[in-house]
């Protein structure tokens, strides 16, 4: 018996409990009690039909698209475009970075609901960001023989073992699709070790991110609220990272110096803000639309979409997620803006962009939150190192730039009846 007969049942069984999860998520978030029909492929409304179809998860895949959708757009220009998600913010950021797209939550992974969205939407072909796997929505491109194709595929030394437990569920599923643009040679070759046929390293879409101009210039208006002080940003932390650096800054409280906090997930805002106030910090909220007070501590980034505002102003920039074990976020988007960057132990998720950064001289890695203040504090006390940083920083990621447009090349190579 196939392995997706019993992994169909399987989302028939959860969706009672699906349900729940969203409804207990909806209670911290809001936006996750909305678009219910388009997650359960129940009443869909095509803006129009035939489009390109490129799936990207959350905000570190949707941003990771961009540059990837202007090589398409330029290969393929009158055709219409599709963005899918499974998270409001990653939905909130494809809103705001393709204005002129259809923006709409991917319906979950089971046979009719596939079935209904592939039905109303007939795209003219597909693109998985990263490391979307989804078996009967792989299986029902290949029946409608709609090419889908795998684009900037990483897979971790952790994940492969992960999948390997259901590789007769995985292993046919790689094989169906068109093609896989891998970042890395190391993610290729674990790929294949899964049952991927068609594997072609391209390299990383998101070293062709282009800083968008409206988000420096807020980083100048930044900067100005700001006044003379240095600063440091922790950007896209994650839940448990915020009060290990707190406790650091509380501890160290570096002169003339300012934390500048971005957590990941919105739903988190508050919470920190009350974390940072329980210790006794100064802090002041971006929401607030003011100037920071030369007493400020902490400035909180409660704010979406802006991030590259944030590294703009910045001095140094700390990369969350990278504390504790889960994975690290982008560190190329700091780097992009010639930023010094830092991060922790945990960078699987960004293991060959890190080793290139810390091999070249744009990054630092530390061990905890102490080294980490300890290690500003000595970079902000020396400006020959610093100014070192920044130009290997700007080096760094302008030397792997490309990809997007290989990926392009790579789709049309494998699917030659895929016409402008």
């Amino acid at each position: 018996m196939s392995w997706r007969k019993p992994y169909s049942w399987l989302w028939i069984g959860i969706a009672p409990l699906i349900r729940c999860y969203l409804r207990r998520r909806g209670r911290r978030s809001p936006a996750y009690l909305q678009h219910w029909d388009e997650r359960f492929a129940e009443n869909l409304q095509p803006a129009r039909l035939s489009p390109i179809w490129i799936h990207a998860v959350s905000v570190g895949e949707t941003r990771a698209a961009l540059p990837l959708v202007q090589a398409l757009r330029r290969a393929w220009p009158d055709v219409p475009l599709l963005l899918t998600q499974m998270t409001p913010t990653g939905r909130a950021t494809a809103q705001e970075l393709y204005p002129d797209a259809e923006v709409r939550y991917l319906p979950y992974d089971t046979e009719d609901g596939i079935q209904r969205f592939l039905d109303a939407y007939q795209p003219r072909f597909g693109i998985l960001m990263e490391t979307e796997i989804w078996p009967n929505l792989i299986a029902g491109c290949q029946q409608r023989k709609i090419p889908l194709f795998l684009a900037n595929a990483r897979l971790s030394e952790k994940s492969l073992k992960g999948y390997l437990r259901v590789v007769g569920l995985i292993r046919p599923a790689l094989a169906a699709l068109s093609g896989i643009a891998a970042q890395t040679p190391e993610d290729a070759s674990r790929l294949v070790q899964l049952g991927a046929q068609a594997v072609r390293v391209c390299g990383n879409t998101k070293f062709d991110f282009t800083p968008p101009p409206d988000k420096l210039a807020l980083g100048e208006t930044f900067r100005q609220w700001v006044g003379g002080r240095q600063v440091l940003v922790c950007g896209s932390t994650r839940e448990g990272e915020e009060a290990l650096i707190l406790a650091a800054w509380a501890k160290h409280l570096p002169d003339n110096t300012l934390l500048v906090l971005v957590p990941r997930h919105p739903e988190r805002f508050d919470e920190v803000y009350a974390a940072a106030l329980a210790l006794g910090l100064d802090v002041q909220r971006r929401s607030e639309n003011a100037a920071v007070a030369p007493g400020t501590r902490v400035w909180l980034g409660d704010s979406m979409g802006e991030l590259f505002a944030y590294y703009a102003l910045a001095d140094l920039a700390f990369v969350g997620g990278s504390l504790l074990p889960l994975g690290g976020q982008n560190l190329i988007e700091p780097a992009s803006l010639g930023v010094p960057v830092l991060f922790g132990p945990s960078m699987f998720n960004f293991a060959e962009a890190s080793r290139q950064a810390l091999a070249c001289g744009a990054a630092l890695q530390v061990a905890d939150a102490d080294e980490l203040l300890a290690t500003v504090a000595a970079l902000l006390g020396d400006s020959e190192q610093c100014e070192a940083m920044q130009a290997a920083a700007l080096a760094f990621t302008h030397a792997y730039q490309g990809a997007s447009e290989r990926i392009v090349e790579y789709i049309r190579a494998q699917s030659p009846g895929l016409s402008p």
